[in-house]
Order: structure tokens, then C-alpha cells, then sequence
């Protein structure tokens, strides 16, 4: 397997993660390293993961660039470099099978009933695999299983009961299941969230970049298959050999249009057929943005125990794109 000498560092816990040199985030800067000798770049050279609002990348390229007699006195840098891949890290499948359960004390769930049906939200959490964490009160934990049944890594994360939404304060309450449990070298790979459905190979893929709207819009739109990148970069480009000869739907949050714009270029390169999703960026309020709407947002604003073809044009006449021709962009 082929792979890159420099490489952002693995997540290994917070020690793993830096302050940026532009914009001060605490803990959101991840660094390069040199996998050949086991050493870090300088502290700017990295990415800052507050991709929206600050966007700092200084990559090991523009660092050879500006100072090409590092690059003279270490030889060929930036080439790639031949390593042996390590296997893939698992968690225990017992671990999941024991977190499907308690969706009482589950916020996503207790938000999700308010929506739909609770025997709807009951079979969507078992369908997609998502767990109750006790790490806080009400989290949630979302299982990455790969085509396998495999179990990659655990998302866990605390939603707002009454909202829906994630939260942030006094601090953004996200964690993993693998760094909780302190496996020694464990070599994560993340898959996409939901990438088990896609034994299903009679309908087409939609993949969003949150795995809650995934679970939202599956059903609102049950015609495709939904399933999640678990953030703007996450796994697309690195799991998109699962994606051929599949017909693929990107629906990037509002403010993501074009960087999903060019992974679908890059896609496309792969002979995967893909379209994009283009209404909410042509079409968002300034005060959507704000908020960072996405295709979920959308969804509920119809009426759940309606029909989806009648509900959502009755809300917003607009949203009827979706249902009739996706509002698609060629890439």
C-alpha cells in the first residue's frame, strides 16, 4: 500500500491537538510529521480544524518552498514513500450490542420522538447503529460499521434534548470511543457512518456530512440510501472505492459548496458517478449560514407525519426541487 512520508498527525487524545498560529484556537491545530523519522514539522506547519472560520493550512510543500535548504539537506522530502500499512484497529462487537439500548436516556432520541413516531426513531437508531454513551448525561454514541459489520470507532457526542443541537458550551462535547478505552497502537481508519446499508444495492447514495442528518433525512427520503462523512473532509475521498458503481448524491452543508465541488472533480477522476446537491447554497439566508443549515434543517421544516411529497411543498414550494430533480449541478 502506498503512503505519504508527511502526514497530519493521528489523534491520540488532546495532547495530539495544538493551538493555532492563526487564529489562537485552543486545541484545534493538528501538525505534520515526517513518518520516516518519527519527527514533527515546525509548529506552524499543520492544519487548523475550524476549517469554516479560519481555514489555516500550511503544508510541508509550502514549508520545502520557503526554505528549500532544508529540502536540499534532507533529499527527496516530499516524495512519497513506500511504507508497510499497519491492520486496521476493531472494537469489541459486544460493546455495541450493549449500547442499543436505554434510548430513553438517549437526547437524540428524546429529540427525534418530538419529531417522528417512537417506534420510527426506535428502528432508525437499531437500523444505523447508534448507541447511549454514559461518558455524559444523554449522549449519544455513533457506531462507524464498514460493509463487514465491522466496528472502526465510536462517535460520541451530547445533543440538546429540546433543539437537536450539538452541545458546545462549556465546551464542544465530542469524544471517541477508542481513546476512551486506551487501546494501546490502535491504528484507526474511519469509515463512513452508515456504510453498512450499502449491502443495499438497489437504490442510489446520498451522503451528507453529519451522521444526524443521515438518520433525519432517511426518512424523509427513504429512496436513497444515507449515510455520513462525520465532518466536512471526513472519510469521502479515503473510502470512495466503496462508491463505485454506485450513482452518489453530495449534499454539502451551507458554506461547504465548494470544497465538496472539487471532491466531486476528484471523484469523478475515479469514475464514480456523482452529482451535487446545490439548493441550499443558492438559496440560504444569510441568517441559515449563520447557523450553518444543512439538508436536515430543510426536511423539518415539513411536517413529519405527513406524506414528504405533500409536506415539504406546502412548507416551502421551493423544497419541492428536492423531490422532483434534486436541484443536481454538474461537477
Amino acid at each position: 500500500m502506498k503512503e505519504y512520508r508527511f502526514v497530519l498527525q493521528a489523534y491520540k487524545g488532546v495532547g495530539t491537538r495544538y493551538t493555532c498560529p492563526q487564529c489562537g484556537g485552543h486545541r484545534t491545530f493538528v501538525r505534520y510529521t515526517d513518518r520516516e523519522n518519527n519527527t514533527h514539522f515546525l509548529e506552524y506547519v499543520g492544519r487548523c480544524n475550524r476549517e469554516d472560520t479560519c481555514g489555516y493550512h500550511y503544508t510541508p510543500k509550502q514549508y520545502f518552498s520557503e526554505h528549500p535548504e532544508t529540502k536540499k539537506s534532507a533529499g527527496t522530502w516530499i516524495k512519497p514513500a513506500l511504507v508497510i500499512a499497519k491492520p486496521i484497529s476493531f472494537i469489541d462487537a459486544t460493546l455495541v450490542i450493549k449500547s442499543l439500548n436505554k434510548y430513553d436516556d438517549n437526547y437524540l432520541f428524546v429529540f427525534l420522538c418530538n419529531l417522528f413516531d417512537r417506534q420510527i426513531v426506535w428502528d432508525l437508531m437499531q437500523r444505523y447503529r447508534v448507541g447511549t454513551a454514559n461518558h455524559w448525561k444523554g449522549a449519544t454514541i455513533f457506531w462507524q460499521t464498514d460493509t463487514q459489520g465491522r466496528i472502526r470507532t465510536g462517535k460520541i457526542m451530547l445533543y440538546n434534548p429540546d433543539t437537536g443541537r450539538r452541545v458546545k458550551l462549556p465546551h464542544n462535547h465530542i469524544t471517541w470511543v477508542h481513546s476512551l478505552l486506551k487501546y494501546e497502537d490502535f491504528n484507526l481508519k474511519q469509515c463512513f457512518f452508515g456504510m453498512h446499508l450499502l449491502g443495499d444495492k438497489s437504490k442510489p447514495v446520498a451522503i451528507v456530512e453529519s451522521e444526524k442528518t443521515a438518520m433525519v433525512a432517511s426518512i424523509y427520503v427513504p429512496e436513497y440510501i444515507w449515510i455520513a462523512t462525520g465532518g466536512k473532509n471526513g472519510c469521502l475521498m479515503s473510502e470512495s472505492h466503496i462508491l463505485k458503481d454506485r450513482k452518489v448524491v453530495l449534499f454539502p452543508d451551507i458554506n461547504a459548496f465548494e470544497d465538496w465541488k472539487m471532491k466531486a472533480k476528484q471523484l469523478k477522476t475515479k469514475d464514480i458517478q456523482v452529482e451535487l446537491f446545490s439548493y441550499l447554497e443558492a438559496h440560504a439566508t444569510e441568517e441559515q449560514r449563520h447557523n450553518g443549515y444543512d439538508i436536515a434543517d430543510f426536511l423539518i421544516q415539513s411536517k413529519p407525519k405527513e406524506s414528504v411529497l405533500d409536506a415539504m411543498p406546502k412548507k416551502n414550494p421551493h423544497l419541492a426541487l428536492l423531490i422532483e430533480e434534486f436541484n443536481l449541478t454538474e461537477v
